[in-house]
């Protein structure tokens, strides 16, 4: 039997009381601004209330009016564009991590990965591995924004379940992340190009991406699609995040895959951080249904060929989201703090790693002015190699990823693929036999992530 359609699923089913009950309520509300003047037909939205607050959640938010005001009129002319790496923001809105730190988070729960490799069932590595794809959502909803990444930037991580983690930032125009991951039971390979489109006080983002996961033991091949995500209130009101749409896990080995769908945020929040859907055998018969939260938790059952729950079993849970701290400035979790710590940095950290850079060092010390300082420094000496690059008649060659030939359809738009070419790990693999020992402090080393010597910024 095939698997049941979107009507047939609204009408029964597991999830047939929860559809039902969203549907009155739709996704969030948006309500425009019409009484603030010089601001009418601003998008406003508040997750937790109805549609009549939108004047009074549009005061809020992290924003100093007279900047807010200043930005809303620099960034109309933006409207509908792609502004990835387009718009300068400043940096009391940004977080003391880069995109390639933030992209590292996904190791946080990588023990999940580690289960579906030793699991037998097939259909439970699909949960384990959707389960470990759901988790990092905890942190992506974090209203902060990471710094951009230098091209030639680097972030490495060891010293956590045994995972071995690098990314490189491959390509500034347009922005490209490629990062491996690895340990016993997995390996781990994304290439990543963000896609936007700003839309006034919110934006899409599309996750121009591939990402592979491979079981070691069985040689199974993962690949997953995430959901779009929107960020909401970026200008007027409290920036809140949101990701509706289905999540797509498909076992390339074998044709199974998952289908889960993130409901969108209803009014006074209702389905907010909700998950549900279904793994699926090659044949797109049901066998096991998974809901839950991606803030807090997901749970798996056995269902029978209508997307029931299996006579005698229970729902069980796969994955609980760890404690936070309380009251973090930044919303980080501890994973955060010990991805931006020295503590997971490697024996003779590479020169070129996030946690060297200038300006993220200093935002982490509060120091605002200097932070600003130190990005503008960067962002010219960037803008002085790609002339220099550019008289000399040469290309950047990232040092551990190399670019294929391969380009990879994905839901908003193609993508080239970068692989990873091993040259880390014979990297790492020749300081860790070395018997010399490293006395080199790395939170004194120099960020240099440059293709050239002297560069003036000129």
């Amino acid at each position: 039997m095939s698997i049941p359609n979107k009507d047939e699923k609204n009408n029964k089913g597991f999830f047939a009381a929860m559809s039902s009950g969203l549907s009155v309520f739709g996704s969030a509300m948006h309500r425009s601004v019409g009484g603030m003047l010089g601001y009418e037909g601003v998008e406003v939205i508040n997750p937790e209330g109805g549609k009549d607050d939108a004047e009074e959640e549009a005061q809020r938010g992290r924003w100093k009016q007279e900047e807010r005001d200043s930005y809303w009129k620099m960034m109309q002319k933006y409207i509908g564009s792609d502004i990835t790496s387009m718009v300068t923001l400043p940096v009391y809105i940004f977080e003391p991590m880069t995109m390639l730190q933030k992209m590292a988070e996904l190791m946080e729960y990588s023990h999940l990965l580690d289960r579906a490799d030793e699991c037998e069932d097939p259909y439970m590595r699909l949960v384990y591995t959707t389960s470990w794809a759901i988790s990092v959502y905890y942190a992506y909803q974090r209203t902060w924004k990471p710094f951009n990444p230098i091209l030639g930037e680097t972030y490495e991580m060891v010293n956590h379940c045994g995972v071995t983690f690098v990314a490189e930032q491959v390509s500034h125009h347009p922005p490209m992340s490629a990062a491996h991951g690895e340990n016993e039971h997995f390996t781990y390979d994304v290439t990543s190009k963000l896609k936007t489109k700003f839309l006034g006080n919110s934006l899409d983002v599309y996750p121009v991406g591939r990402t592979r996961v491979t079981l070691k033991r069985d040689g199974v091949v993962l690949d997953l699609v995430p959901p779009p995500t929107k960020v909401n209130n970026l200008i007027f009101g409290r920036t809140w995040v949101d990701s509706p749409g289905e999540m797509i896990m498909t076992n390339l080995t074998t044709g199974d895959k998952a289908v889960l769908c993130f409901q969108p945020c209803g009014w006074f929040g209702a389905g907010r951080y909700e998950v549900d859907g279904y793994v699926y055998n090659a044949a797109e018969e049901p066998k096991i249904l998974m809901t839950g939260k991606w803030n807090e938790s997901m749970n798996y059952q056995p269902c029978d060929m209508e997307g029931e729950p299996l006579p005698g079993t229970e729902l069980k849970e796969v994955w609980h989201i760890a404690d936070v701290p309380e009251n973090d400035k930044f919303q980080y979790t501890y994973f955060a703090h010990k991805i931006n710590s020295f503590n997971t940095a490697p024996k003779k950290l590479l020169a070129s790693d996030s946690r060297l850079r200038p300006d993220r060092y200093a935002l982490e010390n509060g120091d605002l002015s200097k932070a600003g300082a130190e990005k503008s420094r960067l962002e010219e000496r960037q803008r002085a190699e790609k002339r220099e690059r550019e008289a000399k008649e040469q290309k950047f060659t990232p040092r551990w990823f190399d670019l294929t030939e391969e380009v990879t359809p994905t839901p908003w738009g193609d993508l080239e693929v970068y692989q990873y070419n091993s040259k880390y790990t014979q990297h790492r693999a020749a300081i860790d036999s070395s018997d010399s020992v490293d006395g080199v402090d790395a939170e004194s080393i120099d960020f240099n992530p440059w293709q050239y010597g002297n560069v003036s910024a000129e």
